[in-house]
């Protein structure tokens, strides 16, 4: 038996691993440096406009994206936001109830429409010799939306059907409502999208035509159009359909409650007995995108990737396959936000495990980086995989329609979102650890308990 020369080894091995890292981050530079070609302007009349050429397929998606969501609505009256956003598929002064959904119908198209706190956004996908009808229909819905009860009550009734169905029957999603009320005492991010059901069922015609009146217009809109287009073409679309719309003079600078520090820690729970398995759930008050400082974000993003986002993270590794007390268990970072943001860790218990077992080791795979931080390969994986993600989502127009829309409406730029991957690159490992210990350290500020009805937390 031949004898082992260990410390040749152990120089051998950590000289393959530092060259397949090497190799790797340089493959990794040259592929963030390729970015897609984006064509922005603005018009006369605040409208932004983005165009992202696709020609592999004769499709076209068209996106309009306003600048206003759940967390722009008067205390006391949420809801508006997503109510306006079911009231825009009504009549208009040009076009009867359903006449901009028929024709999408007659020519084979898809349309859609969603609301969330910094955003509402509306969207059809056509063949590209229909896209100058969708830019007409959008444009004049924009600004000659026709109500009347007759309209507006019989729709106050599918949303509040609409909350019943996905909130007040689903235990996940009637804590998540509460976590977050606890989690946001003074900011708008605190209430519900949909709105809470006491203020659904007082909404009305004129709460819902002063809403649109003072946030809808062409100065606070983003319009994204992917496809099989030509810069040139949309510009000259988008001037005729939109351009002539004025400036709604009523559009104000979004500006909302700060959050106060958060001094104490918290816990919600929720007992039904709909629930079969416990789950918790940790939540961090982070800054967002557009609230960070440069490079915080992305280490925020890598930071909850190695954590907790699929099966070579962290957690699924020590806590799934290597414990074997968790069922399921992860982490996320709702970066794309206009304010501060969470960061959330969760799990769920497995076999003889208890949910005080899985709420301390999920806090102890965040208190190994805040110790020990991460590696530079593991940390050169998941940056591929975020890079390789930008570039696969090239592959969808609504995709990519998406992530430009999201972005423009929360504060970040063209630029910021074509730069993101070369940003991404150059965070270190340094930087993902003292985003653990900046913003995790110290345990989380409302914890969340989902459980069967007989069982206690504690």
């Amino acid at each position: 038996m031949n004898a082992v020369d260990t410390p040749r080894l152990v120089r051998t091995l950590m000289t393959a691993v530092a060259l397949t890292v090497a190799g790797t981050l340089a493959a990794l530079a040259a592929e963030v440096t390729d970015r897609p070609d984006v064509v922005d302007f603005t018009l006369d009349n605040g409208l932004e406009v983005v165009v992202i050429p696709d020609r592999r397929a004769p499709v076209v998606t068209h996106m309009l994206w306003y600048k206003v969501g759940s967390a722009d609505e008067e205390h006391g009256r949420s809801g508006y936001a997503h109510f306006v956003e079911h009231l825009l598929f009504k009549g208009t002064e040009n076009y009867p109830d359903g006449e901009f959904s028929r024709r999408i119908a007659e020519v084979g198209g898809r349309e859609n429409a969603f609301t969330s706190y910094d955003y509402t956004g509306y969207f059809q996908q056509v063949a590209p010799d229909q896209l100058a009808t969708m830019m007409h229909f959008e444009a004049d819905r924009m600004t000659n939306l026709v109500l009347t009860d007759e309209v507006v009550l019989p729709e106050r009734d599918v949303v509040i059907e609409e909350r019943v169905q996905r909130v007040d029957n689903v235990p996940g999603s009637m804590l998540g409502e509460a976590i977050n009320a606890t989690l946001y005492m003074n900011h708008p991010y605190g209430r519900p999208i949909i709105g809470w059901m006491d203020e659904i069922e007082q909404m009305d015609l004129e709460g819902s035509m002063e809403f649109y009146r003072r946030h809808y217009g062409p100065n606070n809109a983003v319009l994204i159009v992917a496809g099989d287009v030509d810069p040139d073409e949309v510009r000259i679309m988008a001037e005729e359909a939109y351009g002539p719309l004025p400036r709604n003079e009523d559009i104000a600078e979004r500006v909302r409650p700060a959050e106060p520090p958060h001094r104490a820690t918290r816990s919600v729970t929720l007992r039904d007995e709909r629930v079969g398995t416990p789950s918790v759930s940790m939540y961090w008050l982070v800054p967002s995108y557009s609230m960070s400082e440069p490079g915080e974000a992305e280490a925020l993003d890598l930071l909850a990737a190695v954590l907790g986002d699929g099966v070579r993270s962290r957690m699924h590794q020590s806590l799934i396959v290597e414990q074997g007390i968790a069922a399921s268990a992860g982490a996320y970072y709702r970066g794309s936000s206009l304010d501060d943001t969470p960061f959330v860790v969760y799990g769920t218990p497995r076999g003889e495990a208890t949910i005080e077992d899985m709420e301390a080791a999920l806090l102890a795979e965040i208190e190994r980086i805040v110790e020990d931080g991460i590696t530079e390969a593991e940390l050169t994986a998941v940056k591929r995989r975020f890079v390789r993600q930008a570039i696969f989502a090239r592959d969808s127009q609504s995709g990519m329609a998406r992530m430009f829309g999201v972005s423009l409406t929360t504060g970040s730029t063209v630029e910021d979102v074509l730069a993101w991957p070369e940003r991404v690159y150059e965070v270190t490992p340094d930087q993902v650890r003292e985003a653990a210990i900046r913003h995790l350290q110290g345990g989380p500020a409302v914890t969340g308990y989902l459980l069967p009805a007989e069982q206690d937390p504690s």
